[in-house]
């Protein structure tokens, strides 16, 4: 095997030619000396990851649907859209996302060996937390790019990432996706005892208290350890989290501009951690989009206890009406562009996004699933109806604010049709799709039921922020994608493109591709 060098990719980043063997191996400041404790502190603004995956996740997704060849897209979205291997070497693309997120790895490597360096005083206990933190987060979003859906009975078996702990000391292999999540689970371990925010000038651009304690709440749902998240995000939320949660009707009659404006506002509660990346997420094509079809049937149309017939007239969901664009492309302004200019006369520069990376709203829908398989279906509904408060209307025409009980959640789950995996016409969409949940199980009636409604308040939640593809691995989830003039492709459960694969020269130096299957664009058997 040839040798790679994987504690860094700041060289990467920059499109610095290097050969194999000095592949990613230096800082590209020459390792500028970090000998005090604001150096330290600046040094961890770098250790955030500046690519985001949720491009790659959307459109990947149900979120999306074909319009026809006459609209237009990128040559990119349609390779995200058959769950192709993506080779370009755009902001969105794989390379990219990779680069960043080992990039803000070893910012965090450097500040941690700066912290021991120091002595490791009491005064940088909240820093050594941000970067153990940002070393974890950084480690856990590649995870949710380039592995497979966290499975117990498979972990040793699925395929890891390196895991670069120290500067300068290569780590050449990709090991199991076990092995990945126990050095994540140390990471935020080791880091939530130290948790300080007092040095944070602006707390919600780093990792504050809340944002650490989110972060370990939704990791462990996904590592299936349901006690700790719900543990953890009690921290966040408390017993009582209606305060904290995002009043979605301060939002209903706002513009476009200010709807957008709010939604990433550090003075916004439910805000816990806000991002910024390079980004063409606010400007994708007419061909592959959300469209009415989806928003109809599946997503902010659909039929739901607060809208009971559909549509977008007699429904309490406030998001439902504050959608945007046309049938083929339909979104709603939580996701908007900022455009930086780099040259004012020829009006280029870079568009990005600013997303909460992670909020109380996400944390609320997380316990509440955890509560769900810890069959604590009080607890359960309790949260579910404080999300639903916050989102809706009290009435909107002729629909009225439901409170959800287990009876009327169990029969409106029960009324409601199973989608067909294969889908021909509308009719064959449905909010409730097939689970084949990868690593745990489901009880048929209430526990199943229960994360029926979560998943697609989730999906609401989480639109055009990534988290449905990510549920659609964890649950798996079919989805049927049509193609225009063609048959129709689909994604199944345990589908190994799930796992999306790594950029051609990193496979090129030597580490492992990503396994995929033959005919994985069949028909699904029944």
């Amino acid at each position: 095997m040839k040798k790679i060098y994987l504690f860094l990719s700041a060289v990467f980043a920059l499109g610095i030619t290097t050969s194999c063997n000095d592949y990613l191996d230096k800082l590209p400041d020459d390792r500028a000396e970090v000998d005090n404790v604001d150096k330290v502190q600046k040094l961890l603004v770098s250790a955030y990851p500046k690519q985001d995956p949720t491009y790659i996740f959307e459109m990947s997704s149900d979120n999306v649907d074909d319009n026809g060849i006459n609209y237009g897209y990128s040559p990119k979205e349609e390779e995200l859209y058959r769950w192709k291997d993506v080779e370009t070497e755009g902001n969105d693309d794989p390379k990219y996302i990779w680069n960043h997120c080992y990039t803000a790895v070893a910012s965090a490597n450097l500040a941690l060996q700066a912290i021991e360096n120091l002595g490791s005083p009491a005064e940088l206990n909240g820093a050594k937390a941000e970067a153990l933190l940002c070393r974890a987060y950084a480690m856990f979003r590649l995870s949710t790019v380039f592995c497979m859906a966290w499975n117990p009975a498979k972990a040793e078996q699925y395929l890891g990432l390196p895991y670069p702990k120290i500067p300068d000391v290569s780590v050449n292999t990709r090991g199991t996706l076990k092995q990945l999540y126990e050095n994540i689970n140390a990471d935020i371990e080791a880091a939530l005892p130290l948790l300080d925010d007092t040095y944070l000038k602006v707390p919600k651009y780093h990792f504050n208290a809340k944002a650490a304690y989110a972060f370990a709440a939704r990791f462990n749902l996904f590592y299936l350890n349901y006690d700790k998240t719900i543990k953890y995000a009690n921290e966040v939320l408390g017993s009582n989290p209606s305060g904290v949660l995002r009043n979605m009707n301060e939002y209903a009659s706002l513009t476009i501009d200010a709807f957008s404006n709010k939604y990433i506002s550090t003075s916004e509660n439910a805000n816990l951690l806000i991002l910024t990346s390079v980004s063409r997420l606010a400007r994708t094509g007419s061909r592959f989009n959300h469209n009415t079809n989806i928003t109809d049937c599946e997503t902010f149309w659909a039929p739901m206890p607060w809208a009971p017939h559909g549509g977008s007239t007699n429904n309490c969901l406030v998001e439902a009406s504050q959608l945007y664009g046309s049938n083929q492309k339909i979104w709603i302004p939580t996701v908007n562009e900022y455009f930086e200019v780099t040259d004012k006369i020829n009006d280029t520069g870079f568009p990005h996004i600013v997303r909460p990376i992670f909020t109380t709203d996400q944390v609320l829908l997380e316990r509440a699933e955890a509560y769900v398989m810890k069959k604590k279906y009080t607890e359960a509904l309790a949260d579910m109806n404080a999300w639903i408060t916050a989102h809706t209307k009290t009435v909107q025409g002729t629909a009225k604010r439901p409170t959800l009980t287990q009876e009327s959640l169990n029969k409106f789950i029960n009324d409601t049709p199973l989608a067909k995996d294969t889908i021909t016409t509308n009719r064959d969409r449905s909010i409730k799709k097939t689970l084949h949940p990868q690593g745990f199980t489901l009880e048929e009636g209430t526990q199943i039921n229960m994360i029926y409604m979560l998943l697609q308040m989730r999906r609401i939640e989480t639109f055009w922020h990534g988290g449905r593809f990510l549920d659609i691995k964890r649950y798996g989830i079919t989805v049927c994608h049509l193609l225009d003039g063609e048959d129709p492709i689909f994604f199944k459960p345990g589908d190994l493109r799930g796992a999306i694969q790594l950029p051609l020269d990193v496979i090129d130096a030597g580490l492992e591709a990503n396994p995929r299957e033959a005919n994985t664009s069949k028909t699904p058997k029944k």
